[in-house]
């Protein structure tokens, strides 16, 4: 309806009779999620000093806003209100930009690291714990994806944990001798290597977090190994969407060179350069 600019579709039975109307102003509108979305936004981008030494890397501003807030935004226009920032790094200025959020019209609390916790240690500390099925997201991490897909993808898999991943290709710049021992078996001509890298965003299940320690540092693929051995489901979720890890001075560059019109614009023009990272 959006890209043939249709305001109204009907919807007819088998006898082509009209049973009901799609309005694209309604359709528009997102349902409001309960559900929590945690956003880690304590680390302190080593890669990106002198920038970062006096501003946390989720402030750091694309497009004339710092780029937490549009992760917040993104969600925010996909029914997400409540969001939990896990602070550590310069934490007390991310509290003064946001403070509870009301400004843009959701609701922020915070978790305080004492210590750096690693990319899911900080979840140990979030209370009250949460009653569903919640998202974590890297607070550096651009993208177009839809968080609620991805929270609905994750429920009708009944998996206990989900990791969003891109798929990375990388292209041999040589061509490739198979070897048999000192014989020549075969060649492949510059071939390309596939693989699924994890790209930073998370769906919970709040069972996941019994098998954290409170303030005890964690990174998040050590605690999918941990549901793994107590037989838990993990599983992925391949995103296609445009994807930035904002983790070198060139690649927030190029966000913002990249930013002539709006969010979404900027990471439609961007793609994955893993050999940046």
């Amino acid at each position: 309806m959006q890209a043939n600019q249709v305001h109204a579709l009907p919807v007819v039975d088998d006898s082509r009779r009209v049973i009901g109307l799609h309005v694209l102003n309604q359709l528009l509108v997102p349902a409001e999620r309960p559900n929590i979305m945690v956003i880690m936004a304590g680390g302190q981008g080593t890669r990106l000093r002198p920038q970062t030494e006096n501003c946390p890397k989720p402030l750091l501003p694309v497009a004339g806003k710092p780029m937490l807030e549009h992760i917040i935004e993104r969600a925010r226009a996909e029914g997400f209100r409540r969001f939990i920032l896990a602070l550590h790094y310069l934490g007390e200025m991310i509290e003064r930009q946001f403070r509870d959020g009301r400004h843009l019209g959701v609701e922020i609390d915070y978790v305080r690291e004492r210590s750096p916790l690693g990319t899911a240690g900080a979840l140990s500390m979030v209370n009250p714990r949460p009653d569903s099925a919640f998202i974590v997201t890297n607070g550096d991490v651009l993208t177009d994806i839809r968080y609620g897909e991805l929270l609905d993808f994750h429920c009708r898999h009944g998996a206990a944990a989900t990791m969003a991943v891109r798929l990375y290709e990388w292209q041999h710049p040589y061509g490739v001798v198979h070897t048999r021992g000192v014989d020549i078996v075969g060649f492949e001509e510059k071939p390309v290597a596939r693989s699924h890298v994890n790209a930073g965003i998370y769906a919970l299940q709040p069972g996941v977090l019994d098998h954290l320690t409170r303030a005890e540092h964690c990174d998040m693929t050590t605690l999918f190994f941990r549901l793994q051995e107590r037989n838990q489901r993990t599983i992925v979720y391949p995103m296609h969407e445009p994807w930035l890890d904002v983790g070198l001075p060139g690649d927030l560059e190029r966000a913002r060179s990249a930013a002539a019109t709006s969010h979404h614009d900027l990471l439609r023009a961007e793609e994955y350069r893993p050999e940046d990272q």
